[in-house]
Order: C-alpha cells, then sequence, then structure tokens
C-alpha cells in the first residue's frame, strides 16, 4: 500500500510494535502486503483495517460481499487494470463511477480509471480479501487465463469507439485492405492484426499525436499523447510484444528479422471519415530497447496543419514582426524551441505565405512530415551521405529564393546556411534552444563569427505550445492576486483578471483542456540588438536589450492567454519561466 499501514496500526494501538516486526519480517520472507501478512498472522482483522483507512481518509468503507454488481459495470475496468490497482468497479450513476479500493491514497489508480473510462471517479474502502474475492467473482475466467487475449482487448476498445466503427479503413502503399466493421470477422483468425488495427484508430478518434508501444520487464505498456500529455491505454499480456512489434514493422515496411538497430518507417492508412475518404500517415519509429522494441508512432494529420499563421496563437505585434522578417528578400529566420513545440508547423505556415509561382523554395527535411504543393522538398538521408549540409549545397546550384533547413545540428550546416543568407537567400531553419536570445549564443557557440552572426539573422522566434481550456466545461477560476503578481502579472491586472478553468466534461476527455496554442517569443534583431552581438553580450544583456524594445517573452505571452481565457496559470507556469 502507498498508505503506511503499520504505522497507521500502531498509532491506533491495534497492534504492538512488535507485531509490526513480525508482521514486516513475515512479509518479507512471504511477500505480499503488510495489511495482509497481519491479517494471516492474526494480529488485525481486516475489517478493521477497513474501518481506519475510512476514518483516517474521509473515505466511506463498504462490506463487497453485500454488493451485487451489474455486469455492465464490471465491463467498464478491464482486468488488467483491477488486478494492477487492486480495485473493483461498483456502480456509476451519470458521469460518476463508484469504486472500491484497498489503497483510497492511490491517486494514479483514479486518474488512469478516469482517463480509461470516461468518468468521475469516486472511491470507498474495502478490505484486501474481499477485493480479492470479488475479482476472482466477476472477472474469474481472465484472472485464471492470466490476462486478456488479443482479441478481447480488440473487441473492448473497438466496443468503446465511436462512429469510425462502422468505417472502412485501407492500408496503402501496397498494404492489404482492412476494414474497421470487418475486424469483428477476423476475430480468431488475426487478433493481432484486429488489435494493431484499433489501436490505430483509437487513436485517431481520441485525437492524439503520438503512440508509444513501450516492454518493459514484467509490464507491456501503450500510451497515446493527447494536447501533448502522455496518458495510458491498455497493458496487453507480455506475450504479445513480439507479435504487436512484427506486425506495425510490416505495415512501415521494416525488416522484421532486425531486432538491433533502431529503423524508421511509414505507415499510411485511409479511412472513411464521415462519408469522405481521408488520408493519415503514422511516421514510425522502432528502437531497441533492454526488453524489446520500444515503438513510437507520430500521427499526421494534414487537415490539422495550421497554415493560418494569424491562428497559431502570435500577439498581433509580434505577428507584424515575423511577417516583415519572412517578407525580406535574403537573411535568416530563426524558429526555436523543444522537440514538440511546434516549430514544423510554424514553418510550414511561413513557407505557405511565400509560396507563389515567381517563388522557388527548396526544403531540407528529416523527416518531411506533410507533402506541399509547389514546394521542393528533400528528405534528408545522412546512411547514404546526404545531411544538412550536402542538401544546402546542392540547392545553392538550384537558383533559390527561400531555403528551409529542417534544423541546424552543426558548424558546417550553420555556415553554409548564413552564407546563403548573406548571398541574396532567404533562409528558415530551426534550432533547439530555450528562449530567443540563448540562440545568437548556441550559433557563435557552433564557432559562427559574431559580425557574421549580426548580418545574417533577421529574427528568432521561441515558441511552446500549452494546453487550452476546453470551451465546453470553462468556468471562472479566480486565483489569488498574489499569486498572479507572483506569475508576473502587473498590479492592476493582477486585481482584476479572473483566469478560465475546465471542469471537465465528454468533449474534452474530463481533463478540462482541448487542443493548444503557441507562445510565441519574437526577438527582431534591430541596429541596437546587432552592436551587442558585435562585442559579445550575454544572453541576459540581449534579453534586457529586447524587452526594451518591445519583446513580448514566452511567460508574458502566456500570460496575454490566461488574460485572455485561452489556457490557465497552470500551463503557463509549467512552459515558461519568469
Amino acid at each position: 500500500m502507498a498508505v503506511r499501514i503499520g504505522e497507521l496500526l500502531l498509532k491506533e494501538r491495534r497492534i504492538t510494535a512488535e507485531q509490526l516486526q513480525e508482521g514486516l519480517a513475515y512479509q518479507k520472507s512471504q511477500g505480499g502486503k503488510l495489511g495482509t501478512a497481519l491479517v494471516k498472522l492474526g494480529f488485525v482483522k481486516g475489517d478493521d483495517i477497513t474501518a481506519l483507512l475510512s476514518r483516517q481518509y474521509g473515505v466511506p468503507s463498504i462490506n463487497l460481499s453485500d454488493f451485487e454488481i451489474d455486469p455492465i459495470v464490471i465491463k467498464l475496468i478491464p482486468v488488467e487494470t483491477v488486478q494492477k490497482y487492486q480495485v473493483v468497479p461498483l456502480s456509476r450513476t451519470g458521469a460518476t463511477l463508484t469504486i472500491a479500493m484497498t489503497d483510497p491514497t492511490n491517486v494514479f489508480a483514479m486518474d488512469d480509471i478516469k482517463f480509461m473510462t470516461g468518468y468521475n471517479v469516486e472511491p470507498v474502502v474495502a478490505s484486501e480479501s474481499a477485493v480479492a474475492d470479488a475479482i476472482e467473482k466477476y472477472y474469474g475466467s481472465t484472472v485464471r487465463g492470466g490476462q486478456e487475449s488479443a482479441l478481447e482487448i480488440a473487441t473492448r476498445v473497438l466496443d468503446e469507439m465511436p462512429t469510425v466503427s462502422d468505417s472502412d479503413v485501407e492500408v496503402i502503399e501496397g498494404m492489404e485492405e482492412i476494414s474497421v466493421e470487418a475486424l469483428l470477422k477476423q476475430g480468431e483468425e488475426a487478433p493481432i492484426i484486429r488489435l494493431v488495427n484499433v489501436l490505430l484508430m483509437s487513436a485517431i478518434q481520441k485525437g492524439a499525436s503520438d503512440i508509444h508501444v513501450e516492454p518493459y520487464e514484467k509490464e507491456y505498456r501503450i500510451r497515446y499523447r493527447i494536447d501533448g500529455l502522455l496518458y495510458n491505454i491498455m497493458n496487453p499480456s507480455m506475450k504479445f510484444r513480439d507479435a504487436i512489434a512484427s506486425r506495425l514493422k510490416i505495415m512501415a515496411k521494416l525488416d522484421i528479422a532486425e531486432k538491433r538497430l533502431p529503423q524508421d518507417g511509414r505507415i499510411k492508412i485511409r479511412y472513411n471519415d464521415q462519408g469522405k475518404a481521408k488520408d493519415i500517415d503514422f511516421r514510425v519509429s522502432v528502437l531497441p530497447t533492454l526488453f524489446g522494441e520500444k515503438i513510437v508512432m507520430r500521427l499526421l494529420d494534414r487537415d490539422k496543419l495550421m497554415l493560418d499563421m494569424t491562428k497559431l496563437g502570435f500577439e498581433p505585434e509580434p505577428l507584424a514582426r515575423f511577417e516583415a522578417a519572412i517578407q525580406r528578400p535574403w537573411g535568416m529566420v530563426l524558429v526555436t524551441g523543444p522537440t514538440g513545440s511546434g516549430k514544423t508547423n510554424t514553418l510550414y505556415s511561413s513557407i505557405s505565405r511565400l509560396n507563389t509561382s515567381d517563388t522557388n523554395i527548396m526544403t531540407a527535411e528529416d523527416p518531411v512530415e506533410f507533402n506541399l504543393a509547389g514546394i521542393n522538398q528533400v528528405q534528408i538521408r545522412e546512411n547514404i551521405g546526404l545531411n544538412f549540409a550536402a542538401a544546402l549545397r546542392a540547392f545553392l546550384r538550384q537558383d533559390p529564393n527561400i531555403i528551409l533547413v529542417g534544423e541546424i545540428r552543426d558548424f558546417e550546416t550553420a555556415e553554409i546556411a548564413v552564407k546563403a543568407a548573406l548571398t541574396g537567400h532567404l533562409v528558415l531553419s530551426t534550432l533547439h534552444t530555450n528562449d530567443a536570445p540563448s540562440t545568437i549564443s548556441r550559433l557563435m557557440n557552433m564557432g559562427i563569427e559574431p559580425f557574421l552572426v549580426s548580418s545574417s539573422v533577421n529574427l528568432i522566434c521561441a515558441q511552446r505550445l500549452v494546453r487550452r481550456v476546453c470551451g465546453k466545461c470553462a468556468h471562472e477560476n479566480p486565483v489569488p492576486a498574489p499569486a498572479l503578481l507572483k506569475a508576473g502579472f502587473g498590479p492592476e491586472d493582477a486585481r482584476a483578471v479572473v483566469p478560465l478553468k475546465g471542469a471537465g466534461c465528454d468533449g474534452c476527455n474530463n481533463t478540462g483542456y482541448k487542443g493548444r496554442v503557441g507562445l510565441y517569443e519574437v526577438m527582431e534583431i534591430s541596429d541596437a540588438l546587432k552592436e551587442l552581438v558585435l562585442v559579445g553580450a550575454s544572453s541576459q544583456e540581449l534579453r534586457r536589450k529586447a524587452v526594451e524594445e518591445g519583446m513580448v517573452t514566452l511567460r508574458q505571452s502566456g500570460l496575454l492567454k490566461v488574460k485572455a481565457g485561452m489556457t490557465t496559470i497552470e500551463e503557463v507556469l509549467r512552459e515558461t519561466v519568469n
């Protein structure tokens, strides 16, 4: 148990210190939980522990043997979850699911079940033996079999999926046709195929950006990343580990026999979305780990690519500066931020704005995420020598107007990009830095001379993504003025601003958030900043000068969005520093 049951029993004088030591010794030799050990030794009754926990944590206690649980309620939580957390679903009333737990302090269990079922979770306490008996009673055959079969998992997930269950799904690029409707017919013939297909479709339905398939020593875990956070979706049996990995590698056209080296591939599926055929790509990365191959799939949905720069989250003044910089005929515009902060979307939006019939746009990407009409896109292939530097050299012989370099990783790429920017080309690229001013230091640390940096760089844009407050369940959530002041609001705003927060609803999986919005720090390289770069000024000095000239920092951008009711203080504090 997460709770210290031995200490509680000792404090309540239910057991003596000697009995506690004996119980700990018994637990060490026999395994299991301390509460069970103390009950087996006859030092305390299971009902005494339940009553103690009930009083201690203000959670009702029940006698499970008095309940007859509806089979429909039992189906809400899968067997691997009830075994993992030692819980039993009791009843459902409206949007609330009541569960019996042996440990009422296990918030991880309640969070997992809340996300898995979509219901608010209300715990009650029951004894360990009563929960074990109830699991055996209601999940008996499945428990004795170990864990759900792949077929049972796929059937359950399929049943939970919305309207897509009667749509056609097709794997493109030479793969066989699969139909979500036909998954039931495949049944026992190909349960792994069915499970994998359901995993992909379920991720699309839930709006996930990534699927993580992770093998550990005693656990096989599948998680979805939704609005930037990972959520546990299911825990298939370990015996399906290799079969699931092989199926995904076959779909991605990878070598299923190679299990020692990382591999990258792509899965493309077509499905029926409200009567219209829709294509979605999954970028697949396979990585050998200690206990098997970890597979991460990035969902690439062309329809979710936001190419309208006014909708990305830029404040009006920074957006005007950014658009002015990309309209210049030459120079460098850099977009910085960590992985998953939306840099690719910002760059694609930029070149889409510049994409006209009289402009030659060349891009070098690793990988090419979306195909944009009218733009010459090159896939980097390090294994044959086609790296960013080699692609850039080739671009300069292709009469380009605008060059997009996926990422500046080394001195060679940086040097060629700077030279291209100084010889009449507009160069767009990304770097991994924490904020806009530190990007200057990063370039110089790579070996680029200060005079080249000051001459070539027009503008640097640092960005982050924060979750949006769900529009359906948003409500006012007053925050004390001192907390707002500490976050960075001015005295006047701290008194007037009332942030919004989502209560949780079906539309947002009870998280209170739906979708994401960008925070942007746009630093235009003015003449004053160029002078500072030339004399080797630090990032802090560059930041102070940029703020004096009107730069909106990442924190300020976040606070403006809190003021506008778009996100919460917690999200801004999580992604930015003051």
